[in-house]
């Protein structure tokens, strides 16, 4: 299987599918990225767990949590989508979500083991996934997308985190 093609995903998740360049397919994905994303989020440092750039902007431990809470309900969308199981499954709200997942009352080190076990779970899931159901399709939130266009969406949505952590929060 190949990188994801315009029309096997929604076009708003297009830029994170554009931040995987160089990776042609899940397996490619997981070499590239896997360990280079654990490690940074494994080393955001406590003393900036808190720190919020702007008013109502999200801390680094909000930003894990909401990592965790997407990460989660894609492999579920793959998982659904790899059995052919043809439902259309619903979008959530990133802020709603937040807003009820109290990120605030945990500690960023519990988080960061969190999102190391789910990246393992993950990556496992992704290598056992028989070349023939990558290209399976669904629909999430109204719109179509392909087993393997989740699995590129998933890290480019790590990717896109990362560098707005680099940028406005570990400088």
């Amino acid at each position: 299987m190949s990188r994801p093609l315009p029309g096997d995903y929604p076009a708003y998740y297009n830029n994170y599918i554009q931040l995987t360049a160089g990776c042609n397919n899940p397996h490619e994905l997981i070499i590239t990225f896997s360990t280079s994303i654990i490690q940074f989020y494994s080393g955001i440092p406590q003393y900036k767990e808190n720190y919020s750039y702007a008013p109502g902007k999200w801390t680094p431990k909000d930003i894990l949590q909401h990592i965790i809470d997407t990460e989660r309900i894609m492999v579920y969308r793959m998982l659904t989508f790899a059995r052919s199981d043809n439902k259309n499954l619903p979008g959530f709200d990133e802020q709603w979500y937040a807003e009820r997942a109290t990120a605030t009352n945990r500690t960023l080190k519990s988080l960061q083991d969190e999102l190391v076990a789910l990246r393992q779970s993950t990556d496992c899931f992704l290598q056992t996934l028989p070349q023939p159901t990558i290209s399976l399709s669904g629909t999430a939130n109204n719109y179509p997308v392909t087993v393997n266009a989740i699995g590129f969406i998933i890290f480019g949505h790590l990717l896109h985190h990362k560098r707005v952590l680099e940028e406005k929060y570990l400088q």
